[in-house]
Formats: structure tokens, C-alpha cells, sequence
């Protein structure tokens, strides 16, 4: 194996106090920035350059340890259209040349557009993006030449020790110079073509789609798509201020703007995705936006999946479809969503195996044939796919027709802020000790008046509760943020949302001030 450059150094030995290199451990509790499964994501001002090339250099490093990286080749960059991303974006190009690599400059891209890229040609990328979180944080996300970096890689990345050249730096951890960046690689039409060359240049031929734009950084790719599936497109709210959109927690003025376009124009449905449109958002012919997991059920209905893959707070019409030969439930996050993936795939090699989240995003397992065309697997988040695979399917009836078809379960989702990670670990904790006979006891107590009594408990990824007025109550802590979060289900989404309303009321008054006694 060739020697690392000398403006990286790597050391085996575990580092004594005051040494230059540092695990990325000690430079997460140094500068409050977590470095977790997928990537890093933390506010702007801590997310210096020196620490941005510094988790880089520590990523690269770990793909050398298991031979998926060495100088001289290729790794894709990108970014999404935060104010802090170009200077994040030459911070990692920087720690890629000091690594010996070669920065293979992508552009302002849609995530899943960048995988798909960097996956096709086996060779690493890196995406700065904060997704759908506001301008004043951002994050990297990191990818190995064979997919996502998952639970399993993780150990492996935080005992990585990295000593940048203090004299790439100033003080404030700034770069005293930037290299320009190579040419931009255009990427975008083959992820474009991988839609068409599937569904057909037909597949939308006289439908009328609004997109709102706001300020994701695929609006363009998406208005390209739609057109050149045959779709008239009408481009809504593109902002070159930057818009937190959030799939998962819609906002009141997302929902407002989104009536509002209905009512003006005649469309037969307006779609978004969040800021690195790997989420995605439909609306149906009246404005109204569907919950995530429901755009991309009716995405894996479409595609004919067999062996579903999502987490435990995603809808249950899932199972109660009869869609799918399988559904199996994971902990809420991409990593875990695709390591139960490849044992799906792995147990049934045969099958179509798809995977999303609450969010929407949808993780294709398998390659879809049908006609000439496959559709390959890109086993990450994806908007562009829900988007499409629902629009294809409305063309013979309605979003609100396809909606409707399905199981009526809604969900809602809400949260507790200010709530201390270690506060939401004692509580769910409290709730969940003793005997199954004695949890139902507590867990009534407090949720019986809204609930009923207790069906089931599910601890996969903190506390889900299934009650015998069919009501879902899960609880469960932010692993980002420091709040309790709060999912609900029922029959409408005017129950679910009561029921959201009525938990947190009695988590914010009665349960959480236990944990916190005066």
C-alpha cells in the first residue's frame, strides 16, 4: 500500500494527551458536531473547514483500511444550494487531494443523483447537504463505492486519527487558500434517462404537474424529468433564499401555498422534494399533500415489490394492503432500512425487494424488469421515483383514486423540543421496565383515556404502542436533536392529529416532569 500523503497522517496507537492527531471521537466531543451513521451534520458555525477536511481525511481513511480507496483515484463531490455549502464543498475537495484522491466535481445535485453516479463507476462520493433541516446547518453525507455507509462501518470511522497540516488553516479553522475546483462532470441526464427509459416517454402524456421548486437543489432535474415523461409542467414558489421543506413535518405555509396553486391552475397534482430532493412530497388534484409513507407505498405497489422493507413508524396499511408478500418493520433511518434490504434480498434472491421511509424516500434492493428497459437498483433515498411511479399510476384514475384504494390509516407526527436525550432515554426507559403486565399497567395509566387498553408494545426503535381502539401511539427520542417525538396513527388524519395533540399534552404535563422531579 502506497504512503499517505504527508498533509494526512494516520496512527495506530491510541493518542496520548495534548498529541496533534485525534480520533474523530475526541473531535466530535470537541466540537459538538456528531459524526453517525451516513455522514456528519451539525450547525455551520461549528462545522469549520479544518473539521470538515478533517472527518473526510478520517472517512477516506477508513476506505483505505478495507481496500475500497487508494491515492490516485476517483471520488465524486457534490452539494445541495445551502449558502455554506460551497465552503464546506472545497473543505472536503481539499482533504480528498490530501488523501491522494481525485475530486470529481458533480455540481449542485440531487443526492440520489450523485449514488447513482458514484455507484454505477464503484467509486466513493460525498454529498454536503443538511436535507431538509434550516440554512443555519448543513452536513456530508459519506457513501462507499458499494452504497451507503451503514451501522456496521460506523465503529470504524470514529477510531480513525487525523492530524490536517496547520498550515492549510487560520485560526477559526478557515482555509487560508482553495484550489479550484475541476470542471463540473454533468450527471444529471442519466439519472434523468434512468426514469424515462422505465416508465416511457409517454408514461405522463397528458397530465398537468405543478413543482414546487422552493430552493431544492434537483427542481430543475425534476421539471426535466416530468417533460420528458410527457407532462406539461408548471413551475411554483422556486425561491433563491434557502426553504427548510420537510417531508416528514409539512409546514402550514407549504400547505397553504399548495391549496392555493390548486385552486388558480387546473393540475392533476403538484410535487416537491426536500433541500436534496431524496424525499419527496405529492399533493393530489385539490392541494393536498400525502403523508411520505403513503407516496411511497403506492410507489412499491406500483413497481409490483414483494418483500417490503420500512421503519416501525411508517403506516400500517403496509401490511394491511395484502400488497406485498412481506413487510418487515427496522429502526427508523436508511441503514438500518437497507441492511434488512440485503438479508431480504439474500433470502429471496428472486423477489422485487423495495425499502422507504416515513419520509417518502424510496430505496430500490432490486432491479425491475419490465419491457426493455430494467430499472436498476439504487438501494438509496430517492424522490424522483415515488414522484414518477405515483403520477404514472394517477394517469389512469387520480391521486386522490389511488389514495383511496389503499387501507384508510393516517398518520402524524409531532415533537417535544427541548427535551435532553438523556430525559427521553429515562422516561422511555421508566415506561418500559417490569413485566409485560406491568408496563400495559403504566402505559395505561397515563394513555389509557386516549388509547384503550393496551394491544401491543413494540420496542424495536423506542415505544410503540398498539391500542384496542386502533389507535398507535410512538414515542421515541430525536437522534439529531434534543427532542421527544411523537408518531400517531388512526383511521383520518383529523384523529391522528387529535391523538398527537392529547400525547404530547400529557408527556409535557404529567410524564415528563417526573423525570425531572423538583
Amino acid at each position: 500500500m502506497n504512503a499517505l500523503p504527508n498533509d494526512m497522517k494516520v496512527d495506530d496507537s491510541p493518542p496520548s494527551e495534548g498529541a496533534a492527531l485525534k480520533s474523530v471521537r475526541t473531535l466530535m466531543t470537541q466540537s459538538g458536531v456528531p459524526f453517525g451513521t451516513s455522514g456528519v451534520r451539525g450547525p455551520v458555525s461549528a462545522m469549520t473547514d479544518a473539521l470538515c477536511f478533517a472527518y473526510t481525511g478520517a472517512f477516506l481513511q477508513y476506505l483505505r483500511s478495507i481496500e475500497e480507496f487508494a491515492p490516485g483515484q476517483p471520488v465524486a463531490l457534490a452539494g445541495d444550494l445551502r449558502p455554506s455549502t460551497p465552503r464546506i464543498v472545497q473543505a472536503c475537495a481539499a482533504a480528498i487531494r490530501a488523501a491522494g484522491g481525485v475530486v470529481v466535481n458533480c455540481g449542485l445535485v440531487p443526492t440520489p443523483a450523485l449514488a447513482y453516479y458514484a455507484l454505477g463507476r464503484k467509486m466513493p462520493s460525498i454529498m454536503v447537504t443538511g436535507s431538509h433541516i434550516p440554512a443555519d446547518r448543513n452536513g456530508i453525507k459519506f457513501y462507499r463505492p458499494t452504497g451507503e455507509v451503514l451501522k456496521s462501518d460506523e465503529a470504524g470511522i470514529l477510531e480513525q486519527r487525523v492530524s490536517p497540516d496547520d498550515s492549510l488553516f487560520d485560526a477559526s479553522g478557515a482555509l487560508l487558500s482553495a484550489e479550484p475546483l475541476p470542471p463540473t462532470v454533468e450527471i444529471t441526464s442519466a439519472y434523468r434517462d434512468r426514469y424515462v427509459g422505465f416508465f416511457g416517454a409517454d408514461a405522463l402524456e397528458g397530465m398537468t404537474v405543478g413543482v414546487y421548486q422552493h430552493s431544492a437543489v434537483g427542481r430543475d432535474v425534476l421539471v426535466s424529468v416530468l417533460e420528458a415523461l410527457g407532462a406539461t409542467v408548471l413551475p411554483f414558489g422556486r425561491s433563491e433564499t434557502f426553504v427548510p421543506v420537510d417531508t416528514e413535518a409539512i409546514r402550514d405555509e407549504d400547505i397553504i401555498l399548495a391549496h392555493a396553486w390548486a385552486s388558480e391552475h387546473t393540475v392533476d397534482a403538484i410535487v416537491s422534494t426536500d433541500g436534496d430532493s431524496d424525499r419527496p412530497l405529492v399533493a393530489d388534484a385539490q392541494g393536498t399533500w400525502l403523508r411520505g409513507d403513503i407516496t411511497a407505498l403506492l410507489c412499491a405497489r406500483a413497481l409490483g415489490a414483494d418483500r417490503v422493507v420500512t421503519p416501525v413508524s411508517s403506516n400500517s396499511a403496509a401490511e394491511l394492503s395484502g400488497a406485498f408478500v412481506a413487510v418487515r418493520r427496522t429502526r427508523i433511518g436508511s441503514p438500518y432500512v437497507i441492511a434488512a434490504m440485503q438479508e431480504e434480498i439474500a433470502a429471496d434472491p428472486g423477489a422485487i425487494v423495495c425499502g422507504y421511509e416515513a419520509n417518502g424516500g424510496v430505496l430500490l434492493g432490486s432491479t425491475v424488469l419490465d419491457g426493455d428497459h430494467p430499472l436498476d437498483a439504487l438501494p438509496t433515498r430517492d424522490a424522483v421515483l415515488p414522484i414518477v411511479s405515483v403520477l404514472a399510476a394517477a394517469r389512469r384514475s387520480s391521486v386522490a383514486e389511488l389514495v383511496a384504494s389503499l387501507p384508510q390509516r393516517a398518520t402524524h407526527s409531532d415533537r417535544l423540543p427541548d427535551v435532553a436525550p438523556a430525559q427521553s432515554a429515562a422516561l422511555l426507559g421508566w415506561l418500559r421496565e417490569g413485566s409485560a403486565e406491568e408496563q400495559r399497567a403504566r402505559i395505561e395509566t397515563y394513555f389509557g383515556t386516549i388509547g384503550g387498553q393496551v394491544v401491543e408494545i413494540d420496542t424495536t426503535d423506542g415505544l410503540r404502542v398498539t391500542f384496542d381502539r386502533g389507535v398507535v401511539i410512538h414515542l421515541r427520542a430525536s437522534g439529531n436533536a434534543p427532542e421527544l417525538r411523537c408518531y400517531t396513527e388512526a383511521t383520518t388524519a383529523a384523529a391522528a392529529e387529535d391523538l398527537s395533540r392529547c400525547a404530547l399534552i400529557i408527556l409535557r404535563d404529567e410524564l415528563l416532569p417526573l423525570s425531572h422531579p423538583d
